[in-house]
Order: C-alpha cells, then structure tokens, then sequence
C-alpha cells in the first residue's frame, strides 16, 4: 500500500541533511516520486511533503474556483507561495533547509510523520505536544 504510516526521529547531520525514513522513501519509490512538492502546512506548524500530483490536485481544486474570488486567489497564495520542489540526495537525505527551519522551528533533529497520502517534517517537541494535545482532544470528546 502506498500511505506514509508512523512517525520516525531522526538527527540531522553536520551539512544540514536528514536521512528520511526508509519506509518513507519504499513509498516514493513505489510511486515513483523523483521530485517532492513541499509547502508549509495549512493548519500544523510543520513541513508537508508528497509528489507533485498533490500539487496537481490542489491546482485543480483552485482551478474550479472563480479565479478572481479572494478564497481561490488565499488558496493558490498557500499553495504556490508557501512551496517548493526538493529532491532526496543519492543517499535518501534530505537538505534541511532555511524554508523549513523558519517554519518549523526545527534545530537538530526531525520528526517524520505519516499522514497518508504525504508526510510532514516536525520539531520533535511540537510534534509530542501535537499527539499529545490530540489524544486529550479525543478523550474529552468521547
């Protein structure tokens, strides 16, 4: 199946780079994702990744819109704004670069998260407080 499950925590090395999990990179290259779309997520304050057809997909849904309303034209100020392609290096790593420190506010190490269809790049401790805030949500809920 091609999801990104579970989550990994792993150091960042002295140039700057991650190694992305492998059962990350078993999805990528199951698709057949060269290149990742990476844009600031909408909600989190994390790093999303996925290949382009995310991308694609997002476009579409833009492009359904009237293109002079103000919720098509925040849309595509989220998706093209906040985005970027980025590859893997030989190796399965990944440059951890100013776009996604500033954002993340990601130091030494990084937290990888499944969520399905693309995956996300996490300070570790946002990324606790986050499980951590949704379990108590769900629990009070229930």
């Amino acid at each position: 199946m091609n999801r990104f499950l579970s989550h990994a925590t792993n150091r960042i090395d002295a140039k700057g780079r991650v190694s992305v999990p492998s059962m990350f990179r078993a999805v990528l290259a199951r698709s057949g994702v060269e290149e990742l779309y990476v844009w600031q997520d909408f909600v989190f304050p994390a790093i999303s990744m996925a290949g382009p057809d995310v991308l694609e997909r997002f476009e579409r849904m833009i492009g359904s819109q009237d293109p002079f309303s103000l919720e098509a034209n925040k849309m595509s100020l989220l998706i093209h704004g906040g985005g970027v392609f980025m590859k893997l290096d030989g190796e399965g790593r990944l440059l951890v670069t100013d776009f996604i420190r500033d954002f993340t506010g990601i130091t030494d190490k990084v937290t990888f998260a499944g969520r399905g269809d693309h995956f996300q790049l996490w300070d570790p401790a946002a990324f606790e407080d986050m499980q951590a805030q949704a379990r108590k949500d769900r629990t009070a809920s229930s």
